[in-house]
């Protein structure tokens, strides 16, 4: 592999024609610039300097070499450049993936402010559900992701919970509104409006529906929260959510399970895949707001 420095060395002597001047030019002895010469012809296999005649320094190869050196030392300064931005947090992408629920009502603000401080960082926001992210995590597929932390899987490694009870979403006019809590058994005999496969606040509803053998009352499948809660108000069918959702709203109540269902997350990232400065500084973010412990 060719040495910048002395490729460097070699363009800046070829430029100004003196070993003497080029050395002053460097900031080196001549002998040094010299030594460096030598080797960086020894490197390529090629005599570039005619160092016998006076009137034309670089040898035929020499000349080749310094056109396409001159390319090289200018790709290498823009690399240089961008390495710089990136450790500034002036450029840089962020493969970011969240559920439909945990995007639209924990991260608006956060996500918000951190491109006001830092334009330059596109974020590419992956919607899927918890089981899907945390594969996507292990393929490579992601930098970051909100994750299961119940059980932490081996292969990644985790910056922050997030903890939120599930709870079932009922219109005030259904005749289980007035409890304070209802059963897994209780809900599912209901018309229902759920999440798609593949997402936590459908799992506790499929797994005691195969446990049991029911047929569930499906009305509509669909990840689109305001579809969902306009659904419910509509009493189309009863829905599960997190209870932050519902704490302002006034036509959806928001009843505990029996026992609770609680849903704990965890920003991961995989173990062996390298967290660029961009990440580090999103995760700063999301612990400055709180949003992670």
């Amino acid at each position: 592999m060719i040495n910048l420095k002395r490729l460097s060395y070699f363009c800046q002597l070829s430029k100004i024609g003196s070993f003497t001047k080029a050395a002053h030019q460097i900031g080196i002895a001549q002998s040094a610039l010299s030594i460096s010469i030598k080797k960086l012809e020894q490197e390529v296999d090629l005599k570039l300097i005619n160092r016998s005649e006076k009137n034309s320094l670089l040898t035929a190869e020499g000349q080749i070499l310094y056109t396409a050196a001159q390319k090289l030392l200018l790709q290498a300064k823009q690399v240089e450049l961008e390495i710089q931005e990136i450790k500034e947090l002036t450029q840089g992408t962020i493969r970011l993936g969240l559920s439909a629920m945990m995007g639209s009502y924990f991260f608006p603000q956060v996500l918000t402010q951190f491109k006001q401080d830092y334009p330059g960082i596109n974020i590419v926001l992956i919607d899927q559900g918890t089981n899907t992210l945390e594969r996507m995590l292990i393929n490579g597929e992601l930098d970051l992701a909100l994750v299961r932390a119940e059980q932490e899987e081996p292969q990644l490694r985790y910056a922050g919970i997030i903890e939120e009870e599930v709870v079932a979403g009922i219109n005030i006019n259904h005749k289980y509104a007035s409890k304070s809590s209802i059963t897994l058994a209780q809900f599912c005999q209901q018309p229902l409006i759920l999440f798609h496969q593949d997402y936590f606040l459908r799992e506790a509803v499929n797994n005691y529906s195969h446990k049991h053998k029911l047929k569930l009352d499906i009305k509509v499948e669909t990840n689109l929260i305001e579809l969902q809660r306009s659904l419910v108000k509509n009493q189309v069918g009863i829905t599960t959510c997190l209870a932050m959702m519902l704490k302002d709203d006034e036509e959806i109540t928001a009843i505990s399970f029996s026992p609770k269902i609680a849903l704990k997350l965890g920003l991961a990232w995989k173990q062996s895949h390298y967290l660029s400065q961009a990440s580090k500084k999103f995760i700063d973010y999301l612990k400055q707001a709180a949003l992670i412990t």
